[in-house]
C-alpha cells in the first residue's frame, strides 16, 4: 500500500509559525501529514470533504479545523463539488510554540486543553469562525511579524472559548468544550472504545455511569449532544474507516470485528454517515496517497 505523504512544511526554527493565504478553484492536494500543528481556515469550500483521520465530512459554506498530531492524516477533498473561487488560510506551528512555562499559566489553560483535544483533530461550528473571521483577515495580511504573533494568540484564545468537536474518534474519545467531561462519560466512552467490537446495551453503559437506563439516556445526550446508539455507531464506523484504509481485511470482516452483525446493515449505515460505500470509500481514499 502506497504511504501517506510526510509532508515538509515551510516553518522553520527560528519561525513562530507560517502562515499562507490561497485563492484556487480546487483542491488537489493529497493526503498528508506533518509534526507541526495546522489551523485551516477555508471560505467558499461547501461540497468539498474534510477528511481527518477517520472522518469524512461535507463542509459548508466556511470550514476551520485544528490538528495537532504528527500521526493524523488529513486532506480536503474537491469531491463532487463544482470548481469556484475558494479561499483558503493555512497555518503551520509547533505544537511547542508556547512552551510548557507559558501554558501552564491560568490565562492558557484554555488553549492548553483545545491543543491537547486537536490530536484527534479538531472543527469549530460556523458561530466560533465567525467570532475570528476578521482576525483571521488581520493576521494574513499583517506586515508587522510581531503583532501578527499577538493576533495569532488571540485567534487561538477566541476558538479555545467556543464550541468544538474532536473528529477522529478511533484516536480517543469525542469531547465537547470547553467544560471538563464528566467522568462517568468519561468512563462509558472508554468501555465503548475497548469493546465496540462486541454487543454493548444501553443497560451496560446505565450500569457502569450508575444510573437507571432512561437516565443515563438523557444524561448522555446532554452531555454529548449524541444519542448513545448513535455514538455507538459512529466509533464503529470510525474503526470500520481505519480499518479500511490501514489493513487488507475484506469489507466483510471489517464489518463484522467492528461490531456490525450484518453486512447489507453495515454498508447502508456507512454510505448514510461517509456519503459513499465502504468499497467506493477505500478505493477513494488510496487514490489520494502517494508514494514518498
Amino acid at each position: 500500500m502506497a504511504e501517506i505523504l510526510e509532508e515538509i512544511t515551510h516553518l522553520t526554527p527560528k519561525d513562530c509559525y507560517f502562515i499562507v493565504e490561497r485563492h484556487k478553484r480546487t483542491f488537489d492536494y493529497p493526503i498528508h501529514q506533518h509534526a507541526e500543528c495546522e489551523l485551516n481556515f477555508v471560505e467558499n469550500g461547501k461540497g468539498v470533504k474534510r477528511i481527518v483521520g477517520s472522518s469524512v465530512e461535507e463542509i459548508g459554506e466556511y470550514d476551520l479545523a485544528l490538528i495537532n498530531s504528527p500521526s493524523l492524516p488529513h486532506m480536503w477533498d474537491q469531491n463532487d463539488a463544482p470548481p469556484r473561487q475558494i479561499r483558503e488560510i493555512t497555518i503551520h506551528f509547533s505544537p511547542d510554540l508556547l512552551g510548557d512555562s507559558l501554558m501552564s499559566r491560568n490565562q492558557f489553560a484554555s488553549i492548553k486543553e483545545m491543543l491537547d483535544r486537536a490530536k484527534h483533530g479538531l472543527a469549530f461550528p460556523t458561530s466560533a469562525i465567525m467570532k475570528v473571521y476578521s482576525l483571521l483577515d488581520v493576521l494574513a495580511n499583517e506586515k508587522n511579524s510581531f503583532n501578527q504573533f499577538l493576533g495569532f494568540v488571540q485567534i487561538l484564545y477566541e476558538l479555545s472559548r467556543s464550541k468544538y468537536r474532536e473528529l477522529d474518534v478511533t484516536a480517543g474519545s469525542e469531547q465537547s468544550s470547553p467544560a471538563a467531561e464528566d467522568p462517568r462519560i468519561a468512563s462509558v466512552k472508554d468501555y465503548v472504545a475497548s469493546r465496540y467490537n462486541e454487543d454493548i446495551t444501553l443497560e451496560q453503559l446505565a450500569d457502569i455511569a450508575g444510573m437507571t437506563p432512561t437516565a443515563f439516556s438523557r444524561f448522555f445526550k446532554l452531555h454529548t449532544g449524541r444519542t448513545v446508539s448513535n455514538y455507538i455507531i459512529e466509533t464503529r464506523l470510525g474503526a470500520a474507516s481505519r480499518a479500511l484504509v490501514d489493513t487488507s481485511q475484506s469489507i466483510s470482516e471489517i464489518c463484522y470485528n467492528c461490531g456490525f452483525n450484518n453486512l447489507s446493515n453495515f454498508n447502508r449505515t456507512f454510505k448514510s454517515k461517509r456519503g459513499v460505500t465502504p468499497r467506493d470509500f477505500r478505493m477513494n481514499y488510496k487514490k489520494k496517497k502517494v508514494l514518498v
